[in-house]
């Protein structure tokens, strides 16, 4: 659902490039009004949730900013745009709760507001906790983050911190300051990074002590970034998305390496390490764990008759069905035309029902090509018989595979028995 912004703008050229900037969003539904009357109008019909609002500081019939209390008595994030830079105003105007002031400098200055707005709208989902035994220190954080919509949690002691990140560990950001009871913040990285082994959490370790060494043994000792106090709110609003934004790119770039390049399912890689830690799960606490693999038939047919770009079609649309009907399963593309799903906390009926079904499923699909449409089915086999290893569980399913292909294919073969193509 695309998220309602309200662009408050007299300038015909900013409004063009705001536009058009906006357009290649399609996550944003702007409103372009040109006054202050006309933004009122539109707030006080609420005839749009607005998601944020994007104003220029000089407007009109609004000249001395009137519009940006306008937008906040709404209590919507506001970013603010100015012809010209004054560091007075910019101070007052952040002490009033905006987002952030910019000037209108160049194409780039309005490519950051698009930033921003994209990042308010992923910030939602952000976590961050603060920890500082500090409370006008916390509520610093809390209200200067939680202008850019981020989910805020605060701890008074190391300790409360490290039970917090337990229980809570979509966590992505700690805040830490160096000064805390029962544990202080040196002593808290350490032990997330050493004694938990937790990577992922970004760190951001904060003091007002003099010492010169403290932020290098922060960061030596695993902290991402540093900050002394004091330090200006907007400081704190670039550290802080700079790090989150470095974080995503991690992920991204370690999800991107983890994923087949043509249907976007896992790889191969990737699958054996996470389905291993899956199966000595199920053997030590003797839980229920399917294997299935899945091989589309006569798929070399496929593309020496249409050529590999249409088999590269069956390909991604078998990934894509994969995807939406075992979403919550690990799902993987082996290599060529076989896939593989596992199902922890799977029994052999409820895996092969399940198979089953999908397998009908796909003989009802078709791909249209030139002046045809072309159909495909798969073979399946499955296990719940828990070895030792992932690569005998893996050998046991594709020797149930391979009797699925001799029987005729189109079928689900487990080690009792095989269900046809006509099955429910």
């Amino acid at each position: 659902m695309a998220e309602s912004i309200l662009i408050v703008e007299d300038s015909p050229i900013v409004l063009k490039i705001m536009q058009h900037l906006l357009e290649k969003h399609q996550i944003f539904f702007p409103v372009f009004v040109a006054t202050y009357g006309e933004a009122e109008i539109f707030l006080e019909s609420q005839e749009h949730p607005f998601f944020a609002a994007v104003v220029d500081l000089n407007l009109p019939d609004a000249p001395h900013g009137e519009i940006v209390d306008l937008v906040l008595s709404y209590q919507i994030p506001c970013i603010v745009l100015s012809g010209s830079y004054d560091d007075q105003r910019r101070i007052q105007l952040q002490d009033k709760g905006i987002v952030d002031y910019i000037v209108k400098e160049s194409r780039v200055s309005y490519e950051f507001v698009i930033k921003l707005l994209e990042r308010l709208v992923k910030n939602q989902h952000v976590k961050i906790l603060v920890a500082d035994d500090s409370k006008s220190s916390r509520s610093f954080c809390k209200k200067a983050l939680h202008l850019h919509l981020y989910q805020m949690l605060e701890a008074e002691t190391g300790l409360q911190a490290l039970n917090i990140l337990h229980e809570q560990p979509d966590i992505k950001m700690l805040i830490v300051d160096y000064n805390m009871p029962e544990m202080d913040g040196y002593e808290l990285v350490k032990t997330i990074r050493h004694k938990d082994n937790n990577k992922s959490l970004c760190i951001i370790g904060v003091s007002g002590m003099e010492s010169g060494s403290l932020s290098a043994r922060f960061i030596k000792m695993g902290a991402n970034d540093f900050l002394k106090k004091p330090f200006y709110q907007e400081e704190l609003h670039c550290r802080v998305m700079h790090n989150i934004e470095e974080m995503e790119l991690i992920a991204k770039i370690q999800d991107t390496a983890n994923r087949d390049y043509l249907t976007g399912l896992f790889n191969r890689r990737y699958f054996v390490a996470k389905a291993e830690e899956y199966l000595q799960t199920a053997l030590q606490e003797n839980r229920h764990l399917s294997f299935a693999l899945l091989d589309i038939d006569f798929f070399k047919g496929i593309n020496d008759r249409y050529g590999h770009d249409v088999g590269d079609q069956v390909l991604k649309k078998m990934g894509l069905l994969l995807a939406e009907k075992f979403r919550r399963f690990l799902v993987a593309r082996l290599g060529g035309e076989e896939f593989c799903i596992l199902m922890p906390g799977m029994d052999i009926e409820h895996s092969a029902q399940l198979l089953s079904g999908f397998k009908n499923y796909i003989s009802d699909q078709s791909i249209d090509i030139e002046n045809e449409t072309l159909s495909f089915t798969i073979s399946i086999g499955v296990t719940e018989k828990l070895k030792p290893t992932l690569l005998e569980m893996m050998t046991e399913a594709d020797r149930l595979l391979y009797r699925a292909k001799e029987a005729g294919r189109n079928l689900v073969i487990t080690s009792d028995a095989y269900i046809d193509a006509d099955d429910e």
